[in-house]
């Protein structure tokens, strides 16, 4: 009966096209907003992740104890070596480096008197090498408002709204004041190659991003780092891949008990994240499911038509002799079937177009003022295992139900009345 029922839906496309679209654009529609949903909601996690927490973080365990007071005094020794031995250990994640410091900002006149001062918090990354993947990470380039990327050693980048402040244009020289990783005092001299919009408030008011190699001479830390900063191959944070990570390396220094010891915590594991990254998980299945019952009802009500747009042939059938029960039955396994088929077609085109944003992504930035580091300016979808499945509820349940619903009239018509019916 199931074969003799695939071939009616394959040879009258009466009965199977029009419902097969409808069901595939329903699922298409549900696949490939549940994989927006995800990157859209993802994209606070990873702004945090790509400027200061990274997917995976290892500091020393001191450094980790009193994270908030960045205690460059308990950094992390020889972090190139440390570095090497987390990329063989865990092929194809990235790893960076990272110095976090604060400061006082001096701007001096022509004479070299200080003509404006303020404090400032910074952070020192790899800027000057060609392989290095950070600026592009923090969105650097597309953030400039002024001047360039710096070139050489010695150049920094300093927030716009600071550098109007201190009255300092591209070129000018700024001395950093500050402390050393041995407690002493430091002055560095750095020149302003750029400036920058973070798009937030409090960073918009005092925040320098210099290269590491300087920030290391400046505070006395050549060679060593606060942070090392993993981020997963796919660009998405992945809780218990990163978790297992973490897990794996802590393992190998378990029996040290050292406070210098290098630990690493996942960025679910970390106190400032955590609740964000469960609220998140959270909240998309909120708007998911929202959306999932919406299309149901639509898929729902499709169904009903499509029963009740079969009205006369039922007659004609029931009037032909077939037993209700058997029209019935067969009803409901033709809207499996369009359910089915019309799920697949629709995950799949669903999967393909989400697949198109999360590797190219939506360009937004020519819709914006003005691009800032704290701020995508790229759109991306993210694909999940749910999406493979997710569309099956809306798509073939719903199909069914609402065949279901429709062919109950069939049990309620009168033999004795179906000519009169068929001859109106």
């Amino acid at each position: 009966m199931i074969r003799f029922l695939i071939k009616g839906l394959i040879r009258d496309k009466s009965r199977s096209a029009l419902p097969i679209i409808v069901v595939a654009i329903g699922v298409m529609l549900t696949v490939f907003m549940h994989a927006y949903i995800a990157g859209i909601m993802g994209d606070t996690i990873e702004m945090n992740a790509r400027f200061s927490e990274g997917h995976m973080k290892v500091t020393t365990r001191a450094y980790a104890a009193e994270i908030d007071q960045v205690p460059n005094d308990l950094a992390i020794l020889e972090a190139d070596g440390l570095v090497s031995k987390l990329e063989n250990q865990f092929a194809g994640v990235s790893w960076a480096s990272r110095i976090k410091f604060g400061g006082l900002i001096d701007a001096p006149d022509e004479n070299g008197e200080t003509k404006a001062q303020g404090p400032a918090m910074g952070i020192g990354i790899d800027l000057l090498s060609t392989e290095s993947e950070e600026p592009a990470r923090l969105n650097l380039t597309k953030s400039l408002v002024r001047g360039q990327m710096p070139r050489q050693s010695g150049e920094v980048l300093i927030s716009d709204h600071f550098a109007t402040k201190l009255g300092v244009n591209i070129g000018d020289p700024v001395t950093l004041i500050g402390s050393t990783m041995e407690g002493g005092m430091s002055m560095y001299n750095f020149t302003v190659a750029g400036t920058l919009s973070f798009g937030m408030e409090a960073m918009d008011r005092g925040t320098i991003i210099a290269d590491l190699t300087d920030v290391g001479k400046a505070l006395q830390m050549e060679g060593a780092a606060g942070e090392i900063l993993g981020f997963l191959p796919d660009g998405f944070y992945d809780h218990e891949e990163a978790v297992k990570m973490a897990e794996a390396f802590n393992a190998g220094y378990s029996g040290d008990q050292d406070e210098y010891a290098p630990q690493m915590v996942a960025l679910g594991q970390q106190e400032k994240m955590s609740f964000y990254v469960e609220l998140s998980e959270v909240w998309l299945y909120y708007i998911s499911l929202i959306f999932i019952i919406a299309m149901s009802l639509v898929l729902w009500n499709a169904g009903l038509l499509g029963g009740l747009r079969r009205y006369g042939e039922v007659g004609i059938r029931l009037a032909m002799g077939e037993e209700k029960r058997h029209v019935y039955v067969t009803m409901i396994w033709e809207s499996v079937f369009i359910g089915l088929a019309g799920s697949v077609v629709g995950t799949g085109i669903g999967l393909f177009c989400a697949w198109l944003l999360q590797k190219y992504g939506l360009d937004i930035s020519g819709m914006m003022e003005g691009s800032s580091v704290m701020m995508p300016s790229v759109i991306r979808a993210r694909i999940t295992p749910p999406d493979l499945w997710l569309g099956f509820f809306p798509g073939l349940l719903s199909t069914v139900i609402g065949t279901m619903l429709s062919g109950i009239g069939i049990f309620k018509r009168q033999t004795a009345r179906l000519f009169k019916e068929l001859e109106a």
